[in-house]
């Protein structure tokens, strides 16, 4: 992958299907214009502070497997392991179901669908993105190019039709009532769900093996790719608060479809369907690309089957790393049982990213390290993170603490699976040879 690819995969995976409604969400909480743009300014400020950790991390790690191999070679084999066994099983995989499911409850739009039949054909895109990206590397990130300019296209025209044809929207639009005081804690929560709507920037760094220049082009990836994201949440969230009242934006279901049918009328409909598909697809080739290659990492290292590092000598892709992650993420699908995984399981990854930005320290505790993005200000930059993350996961403990503890079970049910893995002879000299 160039540094075209790295950073389509960046912007492609974060622009899902989230921006399309989570905005909804942070005018509950805030319901202030002018707290609106701070809130998605301030989660892509934290976001840019994640990324620059992991820019960091890349230039220092620059390996096959990204998060994965930081935390292995930070801090333990075990925490990696642990990152590894909750993607496979709920974040990861969980993820991908259900974006597959989103896509094909837009495809509904077009055609008539029961619940069955958006199921398989949430299947059908698992199964076929999993195909295109055996088919190769440079195939699937050909593919993330062409999805994530043909979304940023209409995102942007999206933008652009809404400020120039929705003036009079604008106009007939009620006075703004007078501002009420919004409570701090408030604001905490919408960046909270903000930083949700951001998932997923991490991701390119499992890559970094098939990357041209890994230590060069994944941190310049990270960093583009944030920033551009950031500016475009910022001008969708202008428009959509520049046609509909901020009643309407706290209420709405499907935000970016009001806002474009008060200006278009209802024939926009199909418009929108069509540009969340894209959305959705190409998010789910990113997330599909990125997975496997943790997984054929860790099989390398000894730490899962070892038929999961095996390389299509035609190919050289992880095909069956691929093809385990398609199966179960289709197996999620069909039981639905990814929405209870991913809910229970997702705040966790936030504790992981506070252990990123730790490792800086520990890193630089070790000697030999010196920051080579944030020079000085980088106590700064991950302190900051490691406050973001914790607030994340303090949050979701607080509003939800019996499923909070048992997500937390649920990767720390990978732990003794983990010491019996790791003592197998087998294993052992597996990974030995593998070092």
């Amino acid at each position: 992958m160039t540094l075209v690819h790295a950073t389509s995969m960046v912007i492609g995976i974060i622009v899902g299907a989230s921006i399309f409604i989570q905005p909804s969400e942070i005018t509950r909480l805030v319901p202030s214009t002018l707290g609106l743009m701070l809130v998605w300014l301030a989660a892509g400020a934290l976001t840019l502070c994640g990324a620059l950790v992991c820019a960091e991390l890349s230039a220092v790690f620059p390996d096959t497997g990204g998060v994965y191999v930081f935390l292995k070679k930070i801090f333990s084999p075990a925490l990696g392991f642990l990152w590894g066994w909750g993607m496979f099983w709920s974040v990861h995989s969980g993820i991908i179901a259900a974006i597959a499911v989103i896509l094909a409850r837009y495809v509904a739009y077009f055609t008539p669908l029961g619940e069955n039949a958006v199921r398989a054909v949430a299947v059908v895109a698992i199964l076929g993105l999993s195909f295109l990206n055996y088919m190769g590397v440079k195939q699937g990130s050909l593919v993330q190019v062409i999805l994530t300019a043909a979304k940023l296209v209409a995102v942007g025209a999206m933008i652009l039709l809404i400020f120039i044809a929705g003036g009079a929207a604008h106009r007939a639009l009620p006075p703004s009532p007078a501002p009420s005081p919004i409570p701090i804690s408030a604001y905490g929560l919408a960046i909270a769900a903000g930083l949700f709507a951001f998932g997923g920037w991490h991701m390119v760094t499992y890559s970094a093996g098939e990357t041209h220049d890994p230590k060069r082009n994944i941190p310049r990836a990270l960093l583009i790719g944030v920033l551009a994201v950031t500016g475009i949440y910022m001008l969708l969230n202008a428009a959509y608060v520049y046609v509909l009242p901020l009643s309407q934006v706290a209420t709405s279901t499907r935000i970016a479809a009001d806002a474009t049918e008060r200006v278009l009328g209802t024939r926009a409909g199909g418009a929108i369907a069509v540009l969340v598909i894209c959305s959705a697809l190409g998010a789910l080739n990113g997330i599909i690309l990125a997975g496997p290659r943790v997984y054929y990492a860790m099989a390398q290292d000894g730490l899962a089957f070892h038929w999961l590092a095996s390389v299509d000598t035609k190919r050289q892709t992880p095909h069956l790393a691929i093809g385990a992650q398609g199966i179960w993420s289709c197996v999620l699908v069909v039981t639905n049982s990814y929405r209870e995984l991913f809910s229970r399981v997702v705040y966790t990854e936030w504790l992981f990213f506070s252990l990123l930005a730790a490792g800086l320290f520990v890193l630089r505790q070790r000697g030999g390290y010196q920051p080579r993005f944030l020079a000085r200000g980088y106590a700064v930059v991950a302190v900051l993170f490691i406050l973001a993350s914790l607030g994340i996961v303090l949050n979701q403990v607080r509003a939800n603490p019996r499923g909070s503890a048992l997500g937390l079970g649920l990767i720390l049910l990978g732990l003794p699976v983990y010491f019996v893995w790791s003592h197998q002879p087998s294993r052992k000299a597996a990974a030995d040879a593998h070092h």
